[in-house]
């Protein structure tokens, strides 16, 4: 900024100034004169005269501070527009933070997950580990969407995630769950015999617990009062292309031991279902 510049900017906060003396010095001599008046003013008591002068000082305190609003309008103008420059600069440069923070105020607030909890987001899978008011810590579950395998691996996501993205928690505070599994056929193969051996596969594997898991269902229906599905294996028939056929498994499984109780339901239906070659 030029000499010019700083000269004009200095003249016209010291023109302010002295308008602002001015004012003061003003007011001052006005309050002086009304209260004087108000003392040797013998028609009002003196319970009356304590009031006006109290109602003249805090007028007089009043009109000091518009006369000071009026006077210095374009500088606290010119201060206002700088304070939002700098607040809108801030924000953009601390977005990121500030929705992580706002991520953990809603991870504790609503209760989202804790540790030990199985969630799925932005594509991320696994058990939670840690998290503080920055990120989450995941150890990994997989390969994919559809294994459930620990892979040795720790997923960070920060949490602004959580403002972006369905988050989906696999085991809801409750020791049995309700699980799929997809087995893909040829639409030429016999599939109500192949849908027969999955079926029997899963009633057999899940005979041992299948009480435990009904009265866990009956539970879940008690506490959220809505009516919970049976647990009993159920298949249904899907065809997502020509040729092709999904027979897609419900069935029920205990939280911890979701991957062995389908791994059994699988080799059990492929000892049934795969007839072996027969040397010529």
């Amino acid at each position: 900024m030029t000499s010019d510049g700083w000269f004009s900017i200095d003249s016209s906060v010291a023109l302010d100034g002295v308008k602002s003396l001015i004012l003061l010095l003003v007011l001052l001599i006005v309050r002086k004169i009304l209260v004087s008046g108000l003392a040797n003013n013998s028609t009002l008591s003196m319970e009356s005269k304590r009031r006006w002068v109290v109602a003249t000082r805090n007028s007089v305190v009043f009109a000091f501070l518009l006369g000071l609003m009026i006077i210095w309008a374009h500088e606290l103008q010119a201060f206002a527009v700088s304070i939002v420059a700098l607040a809108a600069a801030l924000v953009l440069a601390t977005k990121e933070l500030i929705l992580c923070w706002s991520g953990a105020a809603l991870r504790v607030g609503g209760k989202v997950y804790t540790v030990g909890d199985r969630i799925q987001i932005a594509g991320h899978r696994g058990v939670v580990l840690d998290y503080d008011v920055f990120a989450t810590k995941l150890l990994e579950i997989g390969p994919g969407q559809s294994a459930h395998l620990y892979t040795g691996r720790v997923t960070i996501f920060p949490n602004s995630l959580l403002f972006t993205n369905p988050l989906v928690k696999e085991n809801p505070q409750q020791e049995y769950g309700l699980y799929t599994l997809t087995v893909p056929i040829k639409s030429e193969e016999d599939w109500q015999r192949a849908e027969r051996a999955l079926l029997e596969s899963a009633k057999h594997e899940c005979a041992p617990f299948m009480g435990e898991a009904v009265r866990q269902m009956k539970l879940l229906e008690q506490a959220n009062l809505l009516e919970a599905p049976s647990p009993e294996p159920r298949i249904t028939i899907q065809l997502p292309e020509s040729g092709k056929m999904h027979l897609v498994l419900r069935f029920p499984a205990p939280d911890r031991g979701r991957s062995r109780i389908e791994q059994a339901i699988l080799r059990r239906y492929l000892s049934q279902s795969i007839t072996p070659s027969v040397p010529a």
